[in-house]
């Protein structure tokens, strides 16, 4: 990955955007495209839409959702600790014990969240499992008072851990679900922007995804595609305890991963797959028997219905602090989506 694309992911990587908090990390997208877009918008429900030659035909959306899972503020006791409820789906066992960063109005402050030392667990203790309404913030605030000067109730966090290189293109970091697919969206537009094609790209990163595909559902009304591709992750089952036989074989590094299914219009599915083939561009097949945890699912039944594909990334640990994706995988979507909307025509039959 060039230099200037790892920056971006970089910087897009170190921005809180927990579901309904994603302004910032907003902001780091449209400063890297509106270089290379038609122009740039947001709408009231705080999706960014980047345009790529808006008369084109057909119009094409392409939804990446840039929000991540996180916490937010519910309760604060007399002693100044703080008691959350998760935004998204959390492991509560994963919670226990992770830094965190508290978004408030007076900036961002560092956190813990505690836990009871093992030392001190009985044995029935240790055999429970932790729910989040029994986990805790720890600000260091000497009482409830100390700590509402700081914070408020509804006040959104985030675990606090960075983006790391690992060994080869291996990188690591929370939030790959999916701010890697709001950069591959980024990434693709910039591939496009010599143009050169017939369709109308509307390059868009969704809100509130992690909390029932919201921001898809609003922006592909908004947009009235006729075709409608998500990116998004899925899960790598080259890891140990992952059940290849009910989830399939991905493997981190093999390539975007195409869906067929129910939820995926054939022509567009086909298509893509022809292009990855065209192009050289390694890819992999993931059947999805049902309507998929993505925004394809919502873009798909919009209005009359929009010819949906969905292109994923391998996901290793998925809704953990340390998520893992490949830099090669996030370029290969990018060039794919690419190739596929400049081999579309504005005649294409999208009917199945």
């Amino acid at each position: 990955m060039n230099e200037k694309s790892l920056s971006f992911l970089k910087r897009l990587m170190g921005t809180p955007s927990p579901s309904g908090h994603e302004r910032a990390a907003q902001d780091i997208v449209k400063a890297e495209i509106e270089g290379f877009c038609d122009r740039v918008e947001r709408d009231t429900h705080g999706n960014q839409i980047g345009i790529i030659n808006p008369e084109g035909r057909p119009r094409v959306m392409l939804s990446g959702h840039i929000d991540e899972i996180g916490f937010m503020i519910k309760y604060i006791d007399e002693n100044g600790y703080l008691y959350f409820a998760p935004v998204g789906g959390w492991d509560p066992q994963i919670s226990q014990g992770q830094r965190v960063v508290i978004l408030t109005k007076k900036g961002p402050i560092k956190g813990v969240i505690g836990k009871k030392p093992i030392h001190l667990l009985t044995q029935e203790d240790r055999k429970k499992v932790v729910q989040i309404k029994d986990q805790w913030i720890d600000i260091g605030a000497k009482n409830k008072e100390e700590a509402e000067k700081i914070v408020r109730v509804g006040d959104y966090a985030v675990v606090d851990v960075q983006f790391e290189e690992l060994m080869g293109d291996i990188v690591v970091s929370r939030g790959f679900d999916d701010k890697s697919g709001a950069f591959v969206v980024a990434e693709t537009l910039r591939l496009l922007k010599d143009k050169g094609f017939s369709a109308g790209v509307y390059g868009v990163t969704s809100v509130q995804e992690e909390i029932g595909l919201r921001g898809a559902k609003t922006s592909a009304y908004h947009i009235n595609p006729d075709i409608g591709i998500a990116i998004d992750v899925t899960f790598a089952t080259d890891a140990p305890t992952v059940e290849k036989k009910l989830v399939g074989d991905i493997k981190i590094g093999g390539g975007p991963v195409i869906a067929r299914g129910p939820n995926i219009n054939p022509k567009v599915e086909a298509l893509l797959i022809k292009t990855a083939e065209e192009e050289g561009i390694p890819y992999q097949l993931e059947g999805a028997n049902r309507a998929t945890g993505t925004d394809a699912n919502a873009i798909q039944i919009t209005r009359g219905g929009i010819a949906a594909g969905l292109v994923s990334i391998p996901n290793r640990y998925m809704h953990t602090p340390c998520e893992i994706v490949s830099l090669s995988d996030l370029e290969n979507v990018a060039k794919l989506l690419a190739g596929f909307i400049k081999r579309l025509t504005p005649d294409i039959d999208l009917i199945p």
